[in-house]
């Protein structure tokens, strides 16, 4: 497993935005790797929200956030982002990144053991 460094959450309005970035550490490369997002509110389980395939061609988006999140990659920079729009309260939660097992049409199995703390996004007024 590549291990991964999630970025860019904060404190954010209702109807703002944030991007968030996700890194392989260790000088990994992510880039034939098929990378999810995922997040997890307290007493929620954790949902998977976009996947993105390893050339960028193909992305996946939860209902919850379709429309309003949009994810892509950079290979050049090792780095895959999701740039949130229109942020409301339920979305609040800690996000993660993690590679997928590509599943047709969904978000992907993640291939992660261990999910740490991720980058926690709160949308409040």
């Amino acid at each position: 497993q590549v291990p991964f460094v999630e970025s860019g959450g904060g404190l954010v309005q209702p109807g703002g935005s944030l991007r968030l970035s996700c890194a392989a550490s260790g000088g990994r490369s992510l880039e034939r790797l098929a990378i999810g997002w995922f997040r997890q509110a307290p007493g929620k389980e954790r949902e998977g929200i976009s996947s993105i395939s390893s050339t960028g061609g193909t992305t996946n988006y939860a209902d919850s956030v379709k429309g309003r999140f949009t994810i892509s990659r950079d290979n050049a920079k090792n780095t895959v982002y999701l740039q949130m729009n229109s942020l409301k309260p339920d979305d609040t939660a800690a996000y993660y990144c993690a590679q997928v097992l590509w599943v047709a049409g969904g978000i992907g199995i993640p291939l992660r053991d261990s999910w740490g703390q991720g980058t926690q996004v709160t949308v409040s007024s």
